[in-house]
């Protein structure tokens, strides 16, 4: 079973990036990946349905662990194609409206789930026999409705309320960018309203170094500034697309000399120009 679930999900995540890089429509991502997911999770079950676990250890390790890492993806992607289709167009702040009610259904399940919440994120196990074998189910531990109509031969009476909570935080995320985006929309809007247009014109690679100095030194916010959201913020101030910063920065890691090349170019042209300026 752990190899075959293994290799289906790196299968599945190598067609998930895929998707990722070739589609820029979030509508027709999300509609490509539901695809590949429910053809992932249709293999999962058919082999789950003609395999014998071990024992109830191997059993609730696949129920808590492994099939919600695939059955979360396609509550994410689902979630992110019913966000987009229902999205108004009546503007940013009608926009930001709607994002913001999406982030409130998002709490209101976590408050109605909170005891399971706390169960999972602790690592609990002592009621995994009930919530992880299958019809095992007890009706007081908190049931959705839904799971007396699943099939019972690849459902446990908790699986699925793993899978939802880990795609809450994946969906949380993603509501929480595109306010992001929109706030920085607006700040960029402001500014080219009232200011010259600056282009960067040095390399990428030179402002993703400027961007991790800069979080690294604290100067947004106190230091409480995340990287992704100084990245954003330079992507829309220059107009460019900073694409996996994270990547480049693991490159810049590597360089045996030179890693912050531009950071030490900067502080020589610096240099130099005080010093001609002290010679005149």
């Amino acid at each position: 079973m752990k190899s075959f679930s293994q290799e289906l999900q790196f299968e599945l995540e190598a067609q998930l990036q895929s998707i990722r890089l070739e589609s820029e429509d979030p509508i027709k991502a999300a509609e490509l990946s539901i695809n590949v997911l429910l053809t992932a999770i249709g293999k999962l079950k058919k082999f789950t349905k003609r395999y014998y676990f071990k024992d109830e250890m191997e059993e609730i390790e696949f129920f808590k662990y492994v099939k919600p890492q695939f059955v979360s993806k396609l509550i994410y992607h689902n979630r992110v194609f019913n966000i987009e289709t229902k999205k108004p167009h009546g503007g940013e702040k009608f926009v930001k409206k709607y994002l913001n009610n999406e982030l409130d259904k998002l709490r209101r399940y976590f408050d109605d789930n909170l005891e399971f919440y706390k169960y999972f994120r602790t690592n609990s196990s002592y009621l995994d026999h009930k919530y992880f074998l299958r019809n095992k189910y007890d009706i007081k531990l908190g049931l959705d409705t839904f799971h007396f109509e699943v099939d019972h031969h690849f459902a446990t009476s908790h699986d699925f309320k793993v899978a939802k909570l880990i795609a809450n935080d994946l969906i949380q995320v993603y509501l929480e960018d595109e306010l992001t985006k929109l706030s920085l929309m607006e700040t960029r809007q402001r500014y080219q309203s009232s200011q010259t247009k600056l282009n960067w014109t040095a390399t990428k690679t030179s402002l993703i170094e400027l961007i991790y100095a800069l979080h690294a030194q604290g100067v947004f916010d106190n230091g409480r500034a995340e990287i992704k959201d100084i990245a954003t913020y330079f992507g829309y101030s220059f107009d460019i697309d900073l694409g996996d910063y994270y990547r480049t920065y693991l490159e810049l890691r590597m360089r045996k000399t030179g890693r912050t090349k531009f950071i030490d170019a900067m502080r020589d042209s610096l240099s130099k120009r005080m010093d001609e300026l002290e010679e005149k």
